[in-house]
């Protein structure tokens, strides 16, 4: 996720195309805050040598909070940091039909997941979020 997170930003692809969405599923969420905080680095110290300062004009984070959401399913170490993450920024996925999934059980795991978590972060993460993302008229 991080190496194709880097492309996409460094790249100036996601500068230039401001409409194009990212969604990073099977990747899990927890390696996020330290990719920001990685790629903020390199944008502020490594100008106009790992990248075209004219394209990517904004600081990494910025592409990233416009155009890509983290998709997860069992990631506690994410959501202890959805605030560097960024709750507008994060989907639930379920992952099936892959063996590693939170089907047929997942009723009950997000049950337990949204223990910690208030109703308007719960339905940004398993509803709300998704149908930003996917640009859909269903609230």
């Amino acid at each position: 996720g991080m190496s194709s997170l880097a492309d996409w930003i460094f790249s100036g692809i996601l500068p230039r195309f401001p409409n194009i969405t990212l969604a990073y599923s099977e990747a899990q969420m927890g390696w996020i805050p330290y990719f920001l905080e990685r790629a903020q680095n390199v944008w502020s110290e490594f100008r106009g040598w790992a990248f075209d300062p004219e394209i990517v004009s904004e600081p990494p984070e910025f592409y990233f909070r416009r155009q890509v959401y983290a998709c997860f399913f069992r990631d506690n170490f994410g959501l202890k940091n959805l605030d560097d993450i960024g709750v507008d920024n994060v989907t639930f996925e379920t992952d099936y039909p892959h063996s590693d999934s939170t089907w047929p059980h997942t009723e009950q795991f997000v049950r337990e997941m949204a223990v910690d978590l208030d109703d308007e972060t719960l339905y940004k993460i398993v509803r709300g979020n998704a149908i930003k993302m996917l640009h859909l008229d269903l609230d």
